[in-house]
This record gives structure tokens, sequence and C-alpha cells, in this order.
């Protein structure tokens, strides 16, 4: 490998460290603080939202940002505007406040700038790497979100619990570190798309994409106007809906942790349940980061080549299995091995999705496709938390988690019916030759 490969793929998996344990340890201090502040399960589920709705509202801007210009100076600006936000939390965090409003005020301004960084950020791991170690990268990048799953809550809990503002100081500095170390990624030469023969898997997306543009405006993909900015920004989302493999992973993701998507109801549960503080909190989120780890070691070290398909739909369904164990225990260690083994599923989930995503995708729309994938994702994680705290107000935190288990279950098993395409991936797609492109698996009885 390349001394100057090597030196970008170390700075970018640190970038990525930087940014999740920041992310993760942020929303760790900002639930206690608000449940604090307003003893409300509702009041979680608005900050989700809070937190969701920048994503959704600039993704027409944001994927095309992404695709447009240099992908890793809009990562490094986004990560310096989330510091300024986190600074402002820091001292508010410092004033001794009675109302959570500045909170969620921040928060959205936190969410713009990371809406921003995130595509982009998602982006650059296929640009830095060919297209055969795209996998190889996929799991060490799991690998560095992971342990920052681990790190973030741990950090954010204990330094809570030592000082209110001392976690918005802390993650302050870590976007800042990020946003240094990014400046020493450089990306690989587009050649798959200036000058060298496109691949296979390239002309099916190109065809794919072309058919699904036709069919939504009636015009030609490529006689397009350049004028037509809406139409260049919608373009992520036709082809994600004419793209039965990414359709289908992105839904099952968005709606089974829509429905699953326990975490935002962990402070109503470590305090009325478990008995547990802010520190004990930081170890349940911690449990997290350590199953989902945990078997990301694994795939790097036994990478899953076969049987992709069904093993998607297996480990969406183990997810919803730990989510209403999670849900029916009052015991702290039960609840964290609950949590373990749902985000170790959850981890395959990730893991299957991550390397579909830049396979399937011509590389000048990757942009825009992650774009609207993440705010999928937002929807499944902050708009799922926001889902949580309104059926955790209504109903109990016990018995929303353990109700969103079983939707979860009800998901897995609706897909793989829904989406045969999906179910019957065998091995990664372009990655082998006698793997057939999805669109002739749609076909295949």
């Amino acid at each position: 490998m390349p001394s100057t490969e090597r030196r970008s793929i170390v700075a970018l998996l640190t970038a990525m460290f930087a940014s999740a344990s920041a992310v993760v340890a942020l929303t760790t201090a900002l639930g206690k603080q608000i449940y604090d502040l307003t003893g409300s399960e509702l009041a979680l589920g608005l900050l989700g939202l809070a937190e969701f709705a920048p994503n959704a509202l600039l993704v027409l801007i944001t994927g095309t940002f992404a695709d447009r210009y240099d992908r890793r100076r809009i990562v490094t600006f986004s990560m310096i505007g989330q510091a300024l936000v986190v600074a402002a939390m820091a001292w508010y965090a410092a004033s001794d406040p009675t109302s959570a409003v500045p909170i969620f005020a921040l928060v959205v301004l936190f969410g713009i700038a990371r809406a921003f960084g995130w595509p982009a950020l998602r982006a650059l791991p296929p640009d830095v790497v060919e297209r055969a170690r795209i996998p190889w990268l996929t799991v060490r990048s799991s690998a560095a979100f992971q342990a920052a799953m681990i790190v973030g809550p741990v950090m954010g809990g204990f330094l809570y619990a030592a000082g209110v503002a001392l976690p918005y100081v802390a993650v302050a500095v870590l976007l800042l570190a990020g946003a240094v170390v990014m400046t020493l990624v450089h990306v690989r030469p587009a050649t798959d798309e200036r000058g060298a023969p496109p691949s296979d898997e390239q002309i099916v997306a190109d065809a794919t994409l072309e058919v699904a543009t036709e069919a939504a405006d009636g015009e030609s993909a490529v006689s397009t106007p350049a004028g037509s900015r809406v139409k260049e920004a919608v373009a992520g989302f036709v082809f994600i809906r004419h793209e039965p493999l990414l359709l289908g992973a992105i839904t099952l993701d968005l709606f089974a942790v829509l429905f699953g998507g326990a975490v935002a109801l962990l402070p109503a549960i470590a305090e009325e349940r478990l008995g547990v503080g802010a520190v004990g909190l930081g170890w349940l989120r911690a449990a997290i980061g350590i199953g989902a780890a945990a078997m990301t070691l694994w795939l790097a070290w036994r990478p899953l080549r076969r049987r992709v398909g069904r093993t998607l739909f297996v480990a969406v369904a183990a997810f919803g299995i730990g989510t209403i164990v999670l849900g029916v225990t009052t015991s702290f260690a039960i609840a964290f091995a609950a949590l373990v083994a749902l985000s170790a599923a959850d981890a395959i989930s990730v893991f299957i999705r991550g390397t579909l995503v830049p396979l399937v995708t011509p590389v000048r729309m990757r942009g825009r496709v992650l774009a609207f994938e993440m705010v999928f994702i937002g929807a499944s994680n902050e708009l799922g938390a926001f889902e949580s705290g309104v059926a955790g107000q209504l109903l109990g935190p016990a018995a929303a988690i353990v109700l969103g288990g079983v939707g979860t279950l009800v998901i897995a098993v609706s897909w793989a019916f829904l989406f045969p395409a999906l179910r019957r991936v065998d091995r990664f797609p372009g990655l082998d030759e006698s793997v057939p492109s999805s669109a002739a698996m749609e076909s295949a009885p």
C-alpha cells in the first residue's frame, strides 16, 4: 500500500472516530440534561426531532454540495461549525440553566452544520481506496465508529457527572481535532469516470439511473438541462427508488430502527427501571458500542462473503428480539447484555448497507445518494427517537420499547418477501464476476 494512501486511510479513520465519538458523547450529555430539566420522555423525543429536521430539510442541498465540491473541505468546515455550536452549548450549560428551549435551538444549529458534513464524510472512503478494497475499508470505518460508540458515551457520562459543561467542552475539542486531521486526507483520481473504461457495474448503474430519470420526468437523463438544479438534486432519490438493492436495504434499516430504536429512552429506563445515574447511563450507551465493536472485529477477521441478503434479514430480526428483552427487564446486567446483543446485530446490518451503497452507486452520485440515505438513517434514529418519546409518554418507556421490538420483527419478515432481490443476494455485487447485477437478479426466478 502506498504511503500516501496509508496516511489518508489513517487520517480518515481518525476523523471519523473524532466526529462519531463527539456526536455520541454530545447525545449522551444532551439526553441527560434535557431529562434533568424536564423529567419528560416527550422532551427526549423532541430532542431527536430537532436533530433530524435539518437533515430532512436540507437534503436537496447537502447531497449536491458533496458531489460538486471538495468533500474534504466540506467535512472540515462542517466540523468547525459543529464545534462552535457546541462551545455555545458549554457556555449555556455552565450558566445554571432552567429552560430547555435554548438547548433545542442550538441542537438545530448543530444539525445544520452536521447535515453538510456527514454525506461528504460517508462518500470519502470509496474516494480513498480502489473499488476492490471498499469492503476492507468499510469494516475499518465501522470499527472506528463502534470504538467511538464505546468511548463517547462513557466520556459523556463521566464528564457530565463531574460538571455539566465539561462534556460539551470535550466534544468541541474532538471536533476541532477531527477538522485538523481531515486536511491530511488525499483522494484517488476518479479514473472510473475520467478516461478509463467504465466497469460493468458502472454501466448497469448509469443505465438504471437513466431509465429512472426518464420514468420520473419523461426526459433522457443525458438531455436534462444543466440549469435544472432540482432534477440534479433529486437524482439521488430517483436512483434509490429504482435500484431494488438500495431501496430494500435502506428502507429496511429505516423502519426497523424507527420502531425498534430504544436508545432515546435510555435516560428514562436508567432512572426509573434500573435505578442508575449518569455514569450508569453512560455505560448503557457504551454497551451499544461494545457489542457493535465486537461484531465489527469479527467481520474484520471473518469477512462476510456469502449469503449476504439472508444474513441481513436475520440480523434485523435479532435486533428486534434484543429490543424486546431490553424492554421487559428490570436488571441492569440483563439490560446491558441486551444492548450488547442488539447492537452486534445492528453492526451486521450497517456493514452490509455500508458496502452495498458505494458498490451499486455511480461515483458522481454518491454524495446525493448518501445525503438521502442520511435522511433515512436520521429518520430511523432521530425521528425514531421522537416516536419512542411519544410512545414512552403515552405507554411508559418499557411498553414502548417492547412494542417497538415487535414492530421490528414484523418489518424484517415483511421486507424479506417485499424485496426478494435483496434476500437472494449471495455475494456483494461487483466484487465477484459470478455475481449478477441487481437488474439481473430482479428478473431471476
